[in-house]
C-alpha cells in the first residue's frame, strides 16, 4: 500500500461517525482549506472528522517545471488537451488509502463526503466517479472532471446516486466557466445528481458558497 499522506485532522466532537476528506489546489496544502470548518457551523450532535491532507510535491510543467504541492501534473492552460493521466491515478490511490484508513476507524465510506477545489475537485471526481463503495457526497468547488472520455467506461455503479455539489465562479481566469459548465453537463448525462451551484467570483470561495456547502453536507450526512 501507498504510505498515506501527511494530513491535517479537526474533529468537530468526540467519537466522529462521519469523515470529510478535503483535497487543495495547485500550490496550496492541507492547511489551506483548514480554517473553513468552524465557519460551517455544523451541528454538534454529529460529530465530524475532517481530513486535509498535503499533496505531493511535483515539478508543475505550466508554472515553468517549479516544484510545488500538487496532485498531477498539469501541461496546458486549458487542462483538458493534454492530461497527466499517470498522476492523476496515482493520486487517486492515494486519496482511497485515506478513505480504507477511515473505514479501519470506524467510518464507513457511505459516511464519508469527498470534497476538493481546483485540482482538489479533480481528484474528487476522478476518485469518487470510480471506487466501489458509495459515498455520502462529493464537493466540487472551482475545477472540473478530468479524463472525461473515460468517465463512462472506468466510472463504478456505486456512487451513481452519490448526489454532487459543485459550485464555481461566473470570472473565474484559472478554471474557466466553460470547463466546469461542461463537466456539469456531462456527468449529468451520465446520470448523476449535480446541484450547481454559480457566483460572480474569481478563483476562491465565498460566504454564500459555503454556506450552501453546509446545507449539502448537513443533507447528506445522515
Amino acid at each position: 500500500m501507498t504510505p498515506l499522506l501527511e494530513s491535517i485532522e479537526i474533529e468537530t466532537g468526540p467519537n466522529p461517525q462521519h469523515a470529510i476528506i478535503w483535497l487543495h489546489g495547485l500550490g496550496a496544502d492541507g492547511h489551506d482549506f483548514a480554517p473553513i470548518v468552524p465557519e460551517l457551523k455544523l451541528t454538534a450532535e454529529r460529530p465530524v472528522r475532517f481530513i486535509f491532507p498535503h499533496a505531493p510535491i511535483q515539478p508543475v510543467t505550466i508554472n515553468g517545471g517549479m516544484a510545488m504541492r500538487s496532485w498531477y501534473d498539469i501541461y496546458m492552460a486549458d487542462l483538458v488537451r493534454q492530461e497527466d493521466e499517470r498522476g492523476l491515478r496515482q493520486s487517486q490511490a492515494e486519496v482511497q488509502n485515506l478513505i480504507a484508513r477511515e473505514n479501519s476507524r470506524g467510518i464507513p465510506t457511505e459516511h464519508i463526503i469527498l470534497a476538493g477545489f481546483s485540482q482538489g475537485c479533480a481528484m474528487t471526481l476522478q476518485t469518487g466517479l470510480r471506487l466501489p463503495e458509495a459515498l455520502a457526497g462529493m464537493v466540487c468547488l472551482s475545477g472540473y472532471l478530468p479524463l472525461a472520455a473515460l468517465t463512462d467506461k472506468e466510472r463504478h455503479p456505486a456512487n451513481t446516486q452519490t448526489p454532487i455539489f459543485m459550485a464555481h465562479g461566473s470570472v473565474d481566469p484559472v478554471v474557466p466557466l466553460a470547463r466546469a459548465v461542461d463537466s456539469r453537463d456531462h456527468l449529468r448525462e451520465l446520470g448523476y445528481t449535480v446541484h450547481w451551484h454559480q457566483y460572480p467570483m474569481p478563483h476562491s470561495v465565498c460566504a454564500e458558497e459555503i454556506d450552501a456547502v453546509a446545507a449539502f453536507i448537513n443533507s447528506v450526512f445522515k
